[in-house]
């Protein structure tokens, strides 16, 4: 249903040229909307925590774990399109929060505004929303935004992120920053051309200091260009770097000791990505990589990223790369 809503929303946005004008800018760079309360109490104790989702549609009981970990206090969106619908989502529809306040940058100036920073200080919980992770790396990255959001983890309290928001979450991540979405076919044959966009130096999250994230993974068949993402990470700052894949409706809930469950409104893994050793990555030439261990989660297993360790997998498998193509890659079919 979800979904249906949206198809809707951004058709009616599409043929809307005054909603289009509006979109484009603001005198602030950003537009503010809020459901709830922002002046009540926060009832309960903020915890550390991160869920980190695959895009698609949300798993509500993964939500309710998020919100409890933000004390079922107030809630803030960041985000660089859309509008206000999440939030309204979140208090109406999960349950859980007493208000949800949203921020949608259209500038990188809004990341110096003292109302926008107040704002992100008094939140309980921060939900990265999906869309453009370029935006966000623009309008965000060596900014007081990326300070704020890292200040508030360092706080013990939690953080998620959506596709988009999910994957500038990482040590490293895919900032898709020459406005495209590089597939895996094009960065398996130049993991480190042009196309493979690569952003480091810019969120430290707990756990994630060598971790790729990648998402909405099997339904858009992500595991070679993520392979590829951790071969450029590899070969050129992370000897260490490995990768982690969400399918979409799921969610990776990552509690404070790094402990990890799956949730899903539908079906779907966590993707644990280990290259053995130093890839071969040459600019302009074809990735070839020996060894790649593949290890999956779905809802019955756990994942400890302190020691990047997957109890109870779904299936496994070691994979190759062979002049830019996929080989041998593990399926639970």
């Amino acid at each position: 249903m979800r979904r249906v809503i949206l198809a809707l929303l951004f058709g009616l946005a599409a043929v809307s040229g005054a909603a289009s004008a509006k979109a484009a800018g603001t005198p602030d760079g950003y537009t503010y909307f809020s459901v709830g309360d922002v002046s009540a109490t926060t009832s309960g104790r903020t915890e550390a925590a991160m869920m980190l989702m695959g895009g698609g549609d949300w798993d509500y009981g993964a939500f309710r774990w998020f919100l409890g970990k933000a004390g079922n206090g107030h809630i803030v969106i960041l985000r660089a399109s859309g509008d206000g619908e999440a939030g309204e989502e979140i208090y109406r529809d999960i349950g859980g929060a007493a208000s949800v306040q949203t921020l949608l940058f259209d500038d990188r100036k809004a990341a110096q505004d003292p109302r926008v920073l107040a704002i992100l200080e008094r939140a309980d919980g921060i939900f990265l929303a999906g869309g453009d992770q370029a935006k966000y790396v623009r309008f965000w990255k060596d900014t007081p935004i990326e300070a704020a959001l890292n200040h508030h983890v360092a706080r013990g309290r939690p953080i998620g992120g959506t596709s988009a928001g999910l994957a500038i979450l990482g040590g490293a991540g895919y900032g898709a920053m020459d406005d495209g979405s590089v597939d895996s076919e094009a960065a398996l044959k130049d993991p480190m051309g042009p196309e493979v966009t690569m952003v480091r130096d810019f969120l430290d999250m707990p756990y994630l200091a060598h971790v790729v994230t990648d998402t909405h993974f099997s339904v858009r068949d992500r595991l070679g260009r993520l392979i590829a993402f951790v071969a450029q990470t590899r070969a050129t700052d992370d000897p260490a770097a490995v990768g982690l894949g969400v399918d979409e409706d799921g969610a990776l809930c990552v509690e404070a000791d790094g402990i990890g469950h799956f949730h899903t409104a539908s079906s779907g893994y966590v993707w644990l990505v280990q290259p053995e050793g130093a890839p071969q990555a040459v600019l302009g030439q074809p990735l070839d990589y020996a060894a790649v261990r593949v290890i999956t989660m779905g809802v019955d297993g756990e994942i400890d990223l302190k020691t990047m360790t997957i109890t109870r997998p779904a299936f496994s498998g070691t994979a190759s790369v062979r002049a830019g193509r996929l080989l041998d890659a593990p399926s639970g079919q």
